[in-house]
């Protein structure tokens, strides 16, 4: 029979999961995200390994089944799989990710069996540590919805991120919620002097800088002005051939709306992620796209299927984005790099059963290789197509290599009016502030939007509607300390972790409540 202890300690993990999940959009509470991981750290500190294992592991099964399922519907609506198997995918996601979550509360355990306040002063690094190791796996990175995005709504906040990255507004959010514990076992004990007064005064510092600072915060001056134009084309598993026919007032729609825009103010069309069949390689589109160029006397951005010959001999779609000069002349092409698991590519195809029917939405797309940057009329550019603006060292390296505005087109209408959306803005926007770049964000139905380099949205489109938003943006040359110097936060994160452990491996071993007691 689970003891009460024990009984205490799981319920208060499935508790403090749910906060952090409700931290998130669509949920939006953020202040949860201040306080969740000091509930996981309650039900770690004083288990054994083996139980706090579990503490930590239906944490993280809380958290990514509240706050990702979109990934069930994409699968079930898209894929399109069966319940069960739907299910499986989502499932597969979420005990990977919780895997993660049980490491922390086992490790932390671990060390608080040879002292708590060395646990408490080792967590933050920890999470952090582990954080850095789920987002970048070979392959199946997954850095979505990381403990900084919590605090990252806010402007003032957010900054931190030009220094340190997402990763270090991690480190920061974790410390305070290591600091509550130690406040709170330390006024258990009668010690309340010297804990309660940091605790008290970090927590006037952030309520401070959080209410206040963001009067402080720069206001950038934009240069131009891009079209960015939302299609709201349908989501459809595979195309009929007789696609064209059926959307042909659609696309004439399309035409007008890019031509005109242009033509009012002649700059940058911006259509996002390819929503439909949309290839170069087809006459019939390549000279739709030649004449939206010429006609709105601008640079075109599009998303489109690029085909290159493969080692087979035959041709492997890359998810693409291209741009056309005003004469119609492709200058500039990119193929994503980032592909998202079970949706452009499944990852062990021959292990998972239950994925074995994904076949619809799941495209084999090749990867890319090449950071590109290309040239506008004022400065140099680079794009980054969809799930690839989660991935912080994405925008960096484009960044490095000399683009002076970032784009990103996405073609969210995958998630229908899920958070996933919002989520997606919610990172996207970061990566502005981290490397102090203006950020224009076109999407297929929402969210569309023009992002300044200290994360302010300028303008935008509300979702699940056809329009053009002009959108303004500039040109920066300059490079922050978190472009420069990468996610050091986290690199700091892992060192500390293992010195850490090493210390405490060579500390004796503490009694656990109730052990040496009698039996009777």
């Amino acid at each position: 029979m689970i003891s009460l202890l024990r009984a205490w300690r799981i319920w208060l993990s499935l508790g403090a999961g749910l906060a952090l999940a409700l931290a998130f959009p669509s949920y939006n509470l953020p202040i949860f995200g201040w306080v969740s991981v000091a509930g996981l750290l309650f039900a770690s500190l004083g288990a054994g390994v083996a139980e706090a294992v579990l503490c930590g592991f239906l944490y993280g099964a809380v958290f990514y089944t509240f706050s990702l399922p979109w990934v069930y519907t994409v699968m079930r609506q898209y894929g399109p799989l069966p319940v069960w198997e739907a299910a499986g995918v989502l499932g597969l996601l979420v005990v990977a990710a919780a895997l993660f979550c049980a490491a922390f509360s086992a490790l932390v355990a671990w060390i608080g069996s040879r002292g708590a306040g060395l646990a408490l002063f080792a967590a933050p690094f920890l999470w952090v540590a582990l954080e850095f190791l789920r987002g970048n796996l070979p392959t199946i990175g997954f850095p979505w919805n990381l403990l900084g995005y919590t605090a990252s709504g806010n402007l003032a906040l957010v900054q931190l991120t030009a220094v340190t990255g997402i990763y270090g507004l991690s480190l920061v959010v974790a410390a305070y919620n290591a600091l509550l514990v130690w406040a709170a076992q330390s006024a258990t004990r009668g010690i309340r002097n010297r804990a309660a007064a940091l605790w008290a005064g970090c927590t006037i510092l952030l309520a401070a800088v959080a209410a206040f600072g963001g009067r402080f915060v720069p206001t950038a001056q934009p240069t131009s002005v891009a079209h960015l134009v939302q299609t709201d084309l349908p989501q459809s598993l595979e195309p009929p051939p007789n696609w064209d026919a059926i959307h042909a007032g659609d696309m004439a729609e399309l035409d007008r709306i890019s031509i005109a825009a242009g033509q009012a103010r002649p700059g940058l069309v911006v259509w996002p992620e390819v929503p439909a069949p949309f290839s170069l390689e087809h006459a019939a589109f390549a000279q739709r796209a030649e004449r939206i160029a010429h006609e709105s006397q601008s640079d075109f951005l599009l998303g489109v299927i690029d085909w290159k010959p493969s080692a087979d001999n035959g041709l492997t779609p890359y998810n693409s984005a291209a741009l056309l000069d005003p004469a119609g002349r492709e200058e500039f092409l990119y193929d994503k790099m980032h592909l998202v698991p079970f949706s452009e590519f499944i990852p062990g195809r021959r292990y998972l059963w239950f994925a074995r029917d994904l076949t619809a939405l799941v495209g084999d797309f090749g990867h890319g290789t090449r950071y590109a940057v290309g040239n506008l009329p004022g400065g140099r550019f680079s794009v980054f197509i969809c799930y690839e603006a989660v991935f912080p060292n994405a925008a960096r390296q484009f960044t490095r290599n000399g683009a002076a505005l970032l784009i990103n087109i996405s073609n969210d209408g995958w998630f229908g009016r899920s958070a996933a959306p919002a989520q997606h803005l919610a990172m996207a926007r970061v990566r502005a502030v981290e490397n102090r770049r203006w950020l224009l964000r076109d999407t297929n139905n929402g969210f569309t939007a023009s992002i300044d380099p200290h994360g302010r949205i300028v303008a935008s489109l509300p979702p699940d509607v056809r329009g053009e938003l002009d959108a303004p943006y500039g040109f920066r040359e300059d490079l922050t300390l978190s472009t420069r110097w990468g996610d050091w936060p986290a690199g700091l994160a892992i060192i500390v972790s293992v010195l850490l452990l090493a210390v405490a491996s060579f500390l004796p071993r503490g009694k656990r409540p109730g052990e040496g007691k009698k039996k009777g």
